[in-house]
Order: structure tokens, then C-alpha cells, then sequence
């Protein structure tokens, strides 16, 4: 964004939100339409920035054109949506253009900021509700809609473009976006990097380490993946390359790290915003079940970083070549202030908007007692910055708001749980592996919010019902039951297995609610949801397609595909941690419990990570292999009592024993270039 109008323009939209956040009261469905049409008048705008452009008149005055009728169609739902009900919600001519008009946009502008997959799966939704539903046959045929109808629930109502989702994107995800732009333009980035490394460094594999926590800690607050491994990433890469690493191993490192910091609270990216939105589960509550699974997963990264330290015969860094903590934590104290500020608000009740805006107080608060204070330029261009990067995200959820209306109108998402659980017979790790192969194929083409809300629309349902499921059948066969509840099992037979497997979802829900409490409902729902966020995650790492790792290949110079794989690998925590969520009580069940899972997964974590390396302290054979599995089926298989853990945690002790007096000597590796 360079046009000094355009930046103006964009500082003066971002104050508004600020405005409407904090201050005012306003229709969402107004906001959520002004919002839509202010970033796609932006992004036209920034359009005419390139050069190039510029010397071609005609699309120039396009884009002109484009952020005009942008703009119109804000103003026209605003100005008109009462004399439509007034018609009785019957469609005018005018009605019909700017909707159309609307839905075009969309498309238009996603296509320009996520690429072509993102439109055609809305062109295809879109043909699917009108006619396409009727050819097809089976669970997913519907007979269609007529055009008005289609029009007035994507374009007038909040079910459809101006829906959840972009009343999320105008409020929660708006305002930390912002939150983040100022933290990063006050120099929190050298700050988080410094600390990371004085904490780090001094361990074996130090070089890696900094980049797992440096990464972790700036992705909580950037909410990018892509953004994160670009601005961590061109300090640790090198830095990794120069203690030893592979380029390739180092650019995997960043790339997964990367990929954790929109697990990591207190922030967590915009993800954690639409999940409390979506399920109405208070973000603290989010946030604070997050907190122990976010570090298994830096700490699986870590694993791996020590694993091949060890296999590449590294030494640490002396205790001499890096700064002190305590010299940085005095230079940069100050930067603790905003994030306390954020949790702090949190806490005491206040909305994440309003907690949110207190923390960009803070964050300019906390640089007047730095040598760099912010003044009027610096907040200035964090603003714009913060508009700049919101861009894509903005149309993004605006756009999905069509699909998610599709899903909900034709009743998709049921068929397509259904057409799951038909699949996986009634089995929840068959039904976590379809999903996961779902996230990945969703990946390749939407975003990794876009991807989240597809599949959490589609497929939470069957995966809350299916973690339920044992916990119910259990309340069922040894509770005194309500005498409604009893008819409706006797229904069925009388047999409560029976019921459940016959009986229609919505009558399960019921009785559900009913015979578990309300908390522990709420975790399990929670559950469901973050095992797709995180699995969602792995498009970010997973080939073909994997932004995060390819950013992090450019910086390493490295191949990018061989090194989406490394860090496909490093990554294995997005697919090994959500398991413990469905089949553990680390997200579900009190704090004695989620501590007990805690504590027994991490040596069990390692001795996976081990496996995949084929390395620990020293290079492993077939026997040591079978014992590390061994010892991580012991230590993660939570329903085992904890005789079991602790055997599983000797087994392993013996292996790190007995490679460290017996095993063979490492040897070092020459360092490719790849």
C-alpha cells in the first residue's frame, strides 16, 4: 500500500472498526457489509499500485470501477434492506443486480487473494443449491432453489455472506490483526527472537530450539503462518545453517514452528475467534484448554531438533556466545506489558474487541518507557499495516459466509457426516483419518481458516457425537434414567447400545443433554472442534501444496517440495496430538487429568519422534525400534493405568541407558546443501 490516499483511506476504515468495536452500536449485518465493501475497494485499489498496471489504462479504470460498485453494494443493503422487507422480502429488479453484483465480487477478490480454488468451489456450491442438486443422486441430491431465494440468504440476511463469519472478520479477527501490526512495528519481533535465543541457545541443538520458540511466540501474535516463518525466519534459518543443520532440516524447523504458533494462546491466530464463535464457547475457555497441547506440540518439534542434533554429533552453544536473559528481559521488559494487558482484560470478563483495543493501548504505553517510542508515524503505518494484511483474510471470510449458507440451506453437512460415519462404521479413528485426509485436500486450494470452517460445518458434529458415544452408552447402562429417557430407549428395545446406533442425531442430542453434564459436554465439544483446527493446520507443511514450507524453502535456498516433506515430518504433532484429544481427557477433563495425559505424553512423544528419526542419543536397530514403540503405545494410550505409563517410561529409560554406555558412536554428517 503505497498511494499516500490510499493509506489515508485505510487508516481512516481501520479507525471506524476501532469505533464500532469499542464505542458504537451497529447493526452486524451493516457492519459486516461495510466491512466487506471497504477491503474490496482496498484490494482493487492496491491493484493500481503495480507499475505495470498502471500503463494499461483499461484495467486501471477497472479496478477504479470495481471499488466503486464495491462500496455500492454496502450502501445499497443499508439504504434498501427496510424497503425489502417492506415489499414483503419480494425482489425488485435493483434487488437482483446488486446482488448478483455482490456475489460476483466475491468471487472476483478472493479469486485475486487465495487463487482460483476458493471461487470455483463457490461457483460450484452456488450451481449445486440452484440446479446441480437435482442430478445428483443419492444423499446429497436436493431438488433446488429459485434464484430469488438463493439471492435474498446469500446477499440480505446474515446466513450468507455478511453471516458469522464476517461479522468474526469485522470484530475479533479485525481487531488483533491490528493488535499484532502494532506490536510487531514496535519491535516486539527482535525482542521475541533475542529472548528465544538467550533461553535456548545454550541447549543441545540451540540453533533449532530458538526457532520453536521464537516461531511459537510471534505466531501467536501475527495469526500468519507465511508471515511468521518470513520475518522469524531470515534470522533463525541462518542461523541453524551456521551451527550445523542442513539447510533443508533448518527450513523444515522454521516451517513447522511456524505452523504451531496459531496454536499457541493467548492469541492463536483468527482461528481461536471463529472456534469460540462457532461452537459459543468462551475464547478464555478456548485459550486456556489450548495452552498444555500447543506445547506438546513445540515440544514434539523439539524433539526432533535434539534428535538430529545428536545424529548430526552437535555441540551446544557456550554459556559466552549468547546474550544474557536478564540484559534482554531489561531492554524489552516493556513489551510483557500489552500481553499482560490482553490476558489480564480476558480474565476480568471483558469482550476479546474491547481487550484487544486496551492491549494496542498498551502496546503504545509500553514503547514511551523504550528508547524507540511510537509516535504519530509509527502508529500511523502499524494501522495501515494491519489493514494491509487484513485484506485477504477479510474477503476470505466473507466469501466462505456463501459456502457455509449452501452447507446449512441443502443440508450437506449432514449427508456428508452421514456418508463418514457409513464409511468408518461407527469407528472414531477411521473417522479422524477421513477427516484428516479431507483437511489435506481442502488445503491444496482454501486457507487455513477456510479450511477449518468447511470442515468443522461438515464433519464437528459426527465427531462430537462419536467421542460422546462411550461416555453416554456409559451413563445410560448405570444411571437410574429419567422416564423419558427410558421410554425412548425402550423405543428401540430397550437395549441403550441399540438405541444409540438406530436412533435419528437430533434425538441422541436430547438425551445427550440430559445425561452428561453441561462442563463436560463442553470440553468434548471443544474437543471436536480443535481436532480440526489442528488438523487443518497440516496445509501449511503437507505436499503439494504447503505456502508455509515453500516460503521457508526460498529463504534456505533448499528444493521446495523435498523440503515440505522435511517439515511434513517435523510436523507430526498436528496429527499425533488431536488422537490425545479424542481419546483422552486433555481437552475434556479437569486439570488433574489434563496434567496426568501432559506429563505421560511427552517421554511417549519422544520415543514416536526416535522411531521416525531412527536415531536417539545414538542410531537405533530393529530391537530399540520395537521397544520405543513399545514404550509409546504404553505412555499414550491414556485408558492404561499408570503402572502401565511407568513401565512405558522405564522401557524408554532403559533404551536412553543402554545407548548411551553401549550403542554405536554418532557420526557427522557433512552438511548438504539441500
Amino acid at each position: 500500500m503505497k498511494s499516500m490516499p490510499l493509506r489515508w483511506a485505510a487508516f481512516a476504515f481501520a479507525l471506524f472498526h476501532v469505533y464500532c468495536n469499542v464505542f458504537a452500536s451497529i447493526s452486524e449485518l451493516w457492519l459486516s457489509a461495510i466491512h466487506f465493501g471497504g477491503f474490496a475497494a482496498i484490494c482493487a485499489l492496491m491493484g493500481n499500485e503495480s507499475a505495470e498496471l498502471t500503463r494499461r489504462l483499461p484495467a486501471y479504470w477497472l479496478n477504479i470501477g470495481l471499488a466503486a460498485l464495491a462500496v455500492s453494494t454496502a450502501a445499497y443493503l443499508i439504504v434498501f434492506e427496510n424497503a425489502l422487507y417492506a415489499r414483503e422480502t419480494e425482489f425488485i429488479p435493483s434487488d437482483f443486480v446488486f446482488a448478483i453484483i455482490a456475489l460476483a465480487l466475491a468471487i472476483e477478490f478472493t479469486r485475486r487473494t487465495t487463487g482460483w480454488f476458493m471461487p470455483a468451489l463457490i461457483v460450484v456450491s452456488l450451481s449445486y443449491i440452484l440446479f446441480l442438486g437435482r442430478y445428483i443422486g443419492g444423499v446429497f441430491a436436493f431438488p433446488g432453489l429459485n434464484l430469488e431465494t438463493v439471492l435474498y440468504r446469500s446477499y440480505f440476511t446474515s446466513e450468507g455472506m455478511f453471516g458469522l463469519t464476517a461479522q468474526i472478520s469485522s470484530t475479533f479477527v479485525f481487531m488483533f490483526i491490528i493488535f499484532g501490526a502494532f506490536l510487531l512495528k514496535s519491535g516486539a519481533g527482535d525482542f521475541i527472537v533475542r529472548l528465544a535465543q538467550c533461553l535456548a541457545g545454550r541447549f543441545t541443538g540451540g540453533a533449532g530450539l530458538v526457532a520453536v520458540v521464537g516461531s511459537g511466540l510471534m505466531g501467536s501474535v501475527s495469526g500468519s503462518a507465511v508471515a511468521n516463518t518470513v520475518s522469524t525466519g531470515v534470522i533463525t534459518i541462518p542461523m541453524m545453517r551456521k551451527s550445523g543443520f542442513q539447510p533443508r532440516f533448518a527450513a523444515g524447523v522454521e516451517a513447522a514452528s511456524s505452523t504451531g504458533g496459531a496454536l499457541m494462546p493467548p492469541v492463536m491466530g483468527a482461528g481461536a475467534f471463529v472456534l469460540a464463535s462457532y461452537t459459543q464457547i468462551p475464547y478464555l475457555t478456548v485459550i486456556g484448554a489450548s495452552m498444555l497441547p500447543a506445547i506438546l506440540y513445540f515440544l514434539t518439534v523439539s524433539f526432533f531438533i535434539r534428535i538430529e542434533a545428536k545424529r548430526l554429533g552437535l555441540a551446544p552453544q557456550l554459556a559466552k556466545e549468547t546474550e544474557k536473559v536478564s540484559t534482554v528481559l531489561r531492554e524489552g521488559w516493556h513489551f510483557i506489558i500489552p500481553i499482560a494487558t490482553l490476558v489480564a482484560f480476558l480474565v476480568s470478563g471483558r469482550t476479546p474487541t474491547t481487550s484487544a483495543a486496551f492491549a494496542i493501548i498498551g502496546v503504545i504505553a509500553a514503547s514511551w518507557i523504550s528508547p524507540r517510542p511510537m509516535g504519530a508515524a509509527d502508529i500511523f503505518d502499524a494501522v495501515v499495516n494491519g489493514v494491509k494484511t487484513m485484506v485477504s483474510t477479510a474477503l476470505l471470510l466473507v466469501a466462505v459466509g456463501i459456502i457455509i449458507n449452501v452447507v446449512t440451506t441443502t443440508g450437506v453437512g449432514n449427508a456428508f457426516s452421514l456418508m463418514i460415519a457409513e464409511w468408518a462404521g461407527g469407528s472414531l479413528l477411521i473417522t479422524l483419518l477421513l477427516v484428516a485426509l479431507a483437511s489435506l485436500v481442502l488445503g491444496m486450494g482454501l486457507p487455513v481458516t477456510a479450511s477449518y470452517i468447511v470442515l468443522a460445518t461438515l464433519s464437528a458434529p459426527l465427531i462430537f457425537d462419536l467421542i460422546s458415544a462411550s461416555q453416554l452408552l456409559e451413563a445410560l447402562q448405570s444411571a437410574d434414567l429419567p422416564a423419558n429417557v427410558a421410554a425412548t430407549i425402550g423405543l428401540f428395545g430397550g437395549d441403550a447400545a441399540v438405541a444409540l446406533q438406530e436412533m435419528p442425531l437430533q434425538m441422541k442430542q436430547l438425551i445427550r443433554a440430559e445425561m452428561l453434564p453441561p462442563e463436560l459436554l463442553t470440553g468434548m465439544l471443544l474437543s471436536a472442534h480443535l481436532i480440526i483446527f489442528w488438523l487443518s493446520q497440516d496445509s501449511n507443511v503437507t505436499p503439494p501444496v504447503c505456502l508455509v514450507s515453500f516460503a521457508a524453502a526460498g529463504i534456505a535456498g533448499t528444493r521446495p517440495i523435498a523440503t515440505g516433506f522435511t517439515s511434513w515430518k517435523i510436523a507430526k504433532g498436528l496429527y499425533l496430538i488431536p488422537v490425545l484429544f479424542a481419546y483422552s481427557p486433555l481437552i475434556s477433563g479437569g486439570w488433574a487429568e489434563r496434567l496426568a495425559v501432559f506429563v505421560w505424553a511427552c517421554p511417549g512423544l519422544y520415543a514416536l519422534a526416535g522411531l521416525l528419526q531412527w536415531h536417539l542419543e545414538k542410531p537405533i536397530n530393529a530391537p530399540i525400534a520395537a521397544g520405543l514403540a513399545v514404550s509409546a503405545g504404553l505412555l499414550l494410550w491414556t485408558p492404561l493405568p499408570v503402572a502401565w505409563h511407568a513401565l512405558g517410561a522405564a522401557l524408554l529409560a532403559g533404551v536412553l541407558a543402554w545407548q548411551r554406555y553401549f550403542g554405536k558412536e554418532p557420526h557427522t554428517e557433512q552438511v548438504r546443501s539441500d
